[in-house]
């Protein structure tokens, strides 16, 4: 659930989980289409035939495909300071690309408050820790801070 709130509440979730998401099937569809769009057709993501044969037996995900559902996984959880009209991608503090995704493997987010700066021009930077987790799995696939830049009247 997204939550819109003042930013003395904002600062109270600090450090707390926000919420799980629900899980995204990844399948080789997806991951030849996301190859498709960055040009990324490393036979390890796109040739089922050799990988296969590879180290983990079958097509994985690019590390990048998981990182890009963040977005996707945050429409769902978060929260957003009260008066916000726009928001914005402002980058990522440090990702680590942990396990593997398997095609066929399903994802999900577990989404914390790691950080809150009020900055000039009514502006208020978020950032978020996202645990991608691979369904079965117990290391997850990433684990990445994310920023976002809110302006808010």
């Amino acid at each position: 659930m997204i939550e819109v709130l003042p930013v003395e509440k904002i600062r109270e979730k600090m450090g707390q989980n926000l919420g799980v998401t629900d899980w995204i099937t990844i399948d080789q569809v997806r991951i030849n289409a996301f190859a498709d769009c960055t040009e990324d057709h490393q036979w390890i993501h796109v040739n089922e035939k050799m990988a296969a044969d590879g180290p983990f037996g079958t097509t994985i995900a690019h590390g990048f495909l998981v990182l890009s559902l963040i977005p996707k996984f945050s429409e769902s959880i978060g929260v957003v300071p009260q008066g916000a009209y726009m928001a914005m991608n402002y980058g990522l503090n440090k990702v680590r690309f942990i396990n593997p995704v398997k095609v066929g493997s399903r994802l999900r987010d577990t989404l914390s408050l790691t950080g809150m700066e009020e900055k000039s021009g009514n502006r208020i930077l978020l950032t978020t820790t996202h645990t991608l987790e691979i369904e079965g799995v117990e290391k997850p696939a990433a684990i990445a801070e994310m920023l976002a830049m809110f302006f808010v009247q």
